[in-house]
């Protein structure tokens, strides 16, 4: 089961940012998570390209920027430029989502579409073959550290099928309330990129987190 860790850096302390970068850096992490919110999508304000930027200065892994905004494609561009490797727009937020991927794939990036926990996965159907992956909110979007919506691991095996029929391979990935307690159940189901905010930055031990979270399915079973 190979699957990628993506810590979410809101849930990181931002007075030490430089060393959260560093702590997934230095694990066995694969990507940084970065979810930008606009208050207006979401009840909520993140983070812009000027922080992205700073942050792709000492990375040493792949951006995975997420964004949580409306009228993302006015955007796309400077998230890129930003140093974006994965973007990822809400279908909620694209009233021309085929077009919003296009825009996507021809700056050089990969391109997700995520979807909120009342959007069923049949609304994927016509962009399935255009993406690089899917993202399914396991959260209502805006605020780190909800609870897991456990609903979730029905949608993720209702796309593996859709992917399955058509013969697709994309990236599953899942955002919100994910940790030790669900991570197993959710790759199962097929999820291979598991989003761990909380259950990374708010351990006793982040490093060791992600460890484990990497190590599901690998013969090192949880204890």
């Amino acid at each position: 089961m190979n699957h990628l860790i993506a810590p979410s850096l809101l849930a990181a302390d931002f007075t030490h940012l430089a060393d959260a970068v560093e702590l997934v850096n230095t694990s066995e992490a694969d990507w940084f998570h970065l979810d930008v919110m606009d208050g207006r999508f979401v009840p909520n304000i993140s983070f812009g390209m000027f922080i992205i930027k700073q942050i792709k200065s000492i990375a040493k892994k792949p951006l995975d920027v997420h964004l949580m905004i409306l009228e993302p494609e006015k955007y796309i561009e400077q998230f890129r430029d930003a140093g974006a490797d994965v973007i990822t727009v809400h279908y909620e937020a694209c009233p021309h989502i085929h077009r919003t991927i296009a825009q996507i794939k021809e700056t050089g990036a990969k391109a997700g579409v995520a979807i909120n926990p009342g959007t069923p996965v049949s609304v994927l159907d016509d962009i399935l073959e255009d993406l690089d992956m899917v993202l399914l909110m396991s959260v209502n979007p805006g605020f780190g550290g909800q609870k897991f919506i456990y609903r979730t691991i029905n949608k993720v095996e209702q796309l593996k099928e859709k992917m399955a029929i058509r013969n697709l391979n994309k990236l599953i990935e899942i955002d919100g309330g994910v940790g030790l307690q669900n991570a197993e159940a959710l790759l199962k189901a097929g999820a291979n990129v598991l989003v761990a905010g909380s259950s990374v930055f708010k351990a006793d031990d982040p490093t060791e987190a992600v460890k484990r979270l990497k190590a599901i399915g690998k013969g090192s079973l949880l204890v």
